[in-house]
């Protein structure tokens, strides 16, 4: 049986600073693409192998970067791209904010999902992946590829298109204060 490699996938290159917050966006949607697939190795290894000391280590990889960075994410989105697409005036970048932020509510239902079935494999607690906690993983990654794209597309550019240096500035603030950045 051939051996599915599920460890957490390197960065690749420097990582932009906080005083450039729509390219820390966009490198944060990179991390969640490798945490997406991540999970997809993991399932495969867990498939085709059952739980490992490697299975366990992937799965606390995958909560860690989901129940602390992307939330933080979240918020960055939350609080300086959404309300700009909100005040546009443009009936369709007010409608993209309102489908971004119901994505992000629908995102955090189907995570309330999937990371229990994380944690149980983590802990020890199951050995394989039933059909219900495939459908959680399902359920959960799927929709992140239109939602990134519908981001980067139009959102990011709109905003950050009505942002001016002193918005910026604040931004890059707020994005450090919150994660405890000096």
């Amino acid at each position: 049986m051939p051996t599915h490699s599920i460890q957490l996938p390197g960065a690749g290159g420097l990582a932009p600073g906080y005083d450039e917050p729509f390219e820390m966006l966009h490198a944060c949607h990179e991390r969640v693409h490798r945490m997406l697939a991540l999970l997809d190795r993991l399932r495969r290894h867990v498939d085709a192998q059952g739980a490992d000391e490697q299975a366990r280590q992937a799965a606390r990889d995958v909560m860690r970067y989901f129940d602390q960075a992307a939330p933080q994410h979240h918020l960055d989105e939350e609080n300086h791209v959404i309300p700009r697409l909100l005040a546009s005036g443009d009936p369709a970048l007010v409608d993209l904010g309102k489908k971004l932020r119901a994505d992000h509510r629908a995102m955090e239902a189907a995570w309330s999902r999937a990371r229990p079935v994380l944690l149980s494999l983590a802990e020890g607690g199951i050995q394989r992946f039933d059909a219900e906690a495939h459908r959680a993983f399902d359920e959960f990654a799927i929709p992140y590829a239109a939602h990134i794209q519908a981001e980067e597309s139009a959102a990011f550019p709109a905003a950050q298109g009505s942002m001016d240096v002193t918005a910026m500035s604040a931004m890059s603030q707020d994005m450090m204060r919150r994660r405890g950045v000096a």
